[in-house]
């Protein structure tokens, strides 16, 4: 079973730049506010708190515009949040879904983002049914790296951790999955690595992309099922 993060694996979040660079008109705040995303997701969960990722990004976004002595209007807000409902689809996703899926791998979507909006980014992009089910954080009250978030997944799908593997362009991501005895392939995208530090796991697949992920999960797991 494969498992997705959604955002910056599936779908690439380097379209935010514009918006970033209209409201701050200076490099990086983009990736500053998204580390900032994360960073307050997990406090929130850590301290047994919870709001909808999209509401947390529109704070995060004013939070450092306050930080930086920016103006953030409601107008800045809504553009954010609508950016964040279309963002686009990586090019190499789409034909990696369909190697993956011919390949005979089960596959599902795990996202901190909520579910229900008015737009949804994968159906605008045509790779929606690829997905047998598509999870979110909403139901546990929790953002991953939370062990509940990955509990849920197994727990709906009826199948150990064993068959999971957690395929992310995040490296907290991966580490969250191995803690709860899943496989994790890391994606880098030229923005991300692995964190290499002495007792701390690394994931099972480090690749730049989904193509070159694709070839080398069909690689290892066709040889093993031919052995």
């Amino acid at each position: 079973m494969l498992v997705f993060d959604v955002n910056e694996t599936l779908l690439d979040i380097d379209s935010l730049e514009t918006i970033f660079q209209r409201i701050f008109d200076q490099p990086s705040k983009m990736r500053e506010w998204f580390a900032q995303l994360i960073l307050y997701s997990q406090a929130l969960s850590l301290s047994g708190q919870h709001v909808p990722f999209e509401a947390l990004g529109g704070g995060v976004l004013k939070m450092v515009g306050e930080v930086h002595d920016v103006a953030i209007s409601e107008d800045d807000v809504r553009a954010l949040g609508h950016a964040i409902s279309t963002l686009p689809l990586h090019a190499d996703v789409a034909s990696a879904l369909d190697q993956l899926a011919s390949a005979g791998f089960r596959m599902v979507t795990l996202t901190n983002s909520s579910s229900g909006g008015a737009r949804d980014p994968l159906a605008d992009a045509g790779v929606a049914d690829r997905f047998e089910h598509r999870f979110t954080v909403t139901e546990v009250g929790r953002f991953k790296p939370s062990p509940a978030t990955y509990q849920q997944v197994s727990d709906t799908l009826g199948i150990g951790p064993d068959r999971c593997l957690l395929i992310a362009a995040h490296t907290w991501d991966t580490l969250g999955a191995q803690a709860m005895g899943w496989r994790a392939a890391l994606i880098t995208r030229g923005v991300n690595a692995p964190l290499n530090v002495e007792n701390v796991p690394q994931p099972d697949f480090i690749e730049a992309g989904m193509a070159d992920l694709a070839s080398a999960l069909i690689s290892r797991f066709k040889t093993r099922s031919n052995d």
